[in-house]
């Protein structure tokens, strides 16, 4: 029987961190992220602050299962960049995260195992430096009702911690909210006692 899962780690910010071997430098950022968009929008900005860098390898996790990841290698030995970096975020447990690593080429080649080593400890540094944070797994929801039933429904929503995202009071009332995965069960049989009408809209 698996567990059901309220919660998830990740940063609180961005931090930065620089590990040297053998000439080479190491520029390691995390990043606190929710989109794919927001992942090529880091990526590409590294790029353009470091363009004479000789490469940009990076690994990210999204979603509160933890199933969503990507390793890349920028033109590394296969397993030797992505792979390491991708090792720190799983060994700190964290997801809704980007970790890239900016090397410059110091004119001594470090191997296999050196170049495992020196992307897994500047990805390492750059985690350390953060803040991690455990955040709640939340539930989407829209709602429609009518004026009669505003009361006892925000009373409701007040009561379980909701986040609103929009509102629109028209010929009837429309919300939607976020709350705690928690909440979820309460939320739904209160609503159905009103004969609300309900739309879930996923977790997050």
């Amino acid at each position: 029987m698996s567990t059901e899962i309220l919660s998830y780690k990740t940063l609180d910010g961005p931090t930065e961190a620089q590990y040297r071997v053998l000439g080479s430098r190491h520029l390691a950022y995390t990043f606190p992220v929710n989109s794919e968009e927001q992942i090529k929008e880091h990526i590409d900005r590294l790029w353009k602050e470091h363009h004479n860098a000789t490469h940009v390898c990076y690994a990210w996790r999204l979603g509160y299962e933890k199933k969503r990841y990507r390793i890349n290698d920028d033109g590394e030995p296969g397993g030797t960049a992505g792979k390491p970096i991708y090792g720190q975020i799983q060994s700190f447990d964290l997801t809704n995260v980007l970790v890239a690593v900016v090397r410059y080429f110091g004119g001594t080649k470090l191997g296999t195992g050196g170049l495992i080593d020196a992307y897994k400890t500047a990805s390492k540094l750059a985690i350390e430096q953060a803040s991690i944070i455990e955040k709640p797994v939340m539930d989407h929801f829209k709602i429609k009702f009518g004026y009669a039933e505003m009361p006892a429904v925000m009373n409701l929503l007040k009561q379980i911690d909701f986040e609103k995202i929009e509102t629109v009071f028209d010929a009837s009332c429309e919300v939607e909210f976020l709350i705690h995965a928690s909440h979820r069960n309460r939320l739904e049989k209160e609503l159905e006692e009103l004969k609300i009408e309900t739309e879930f809209l996923g977790r997050m």
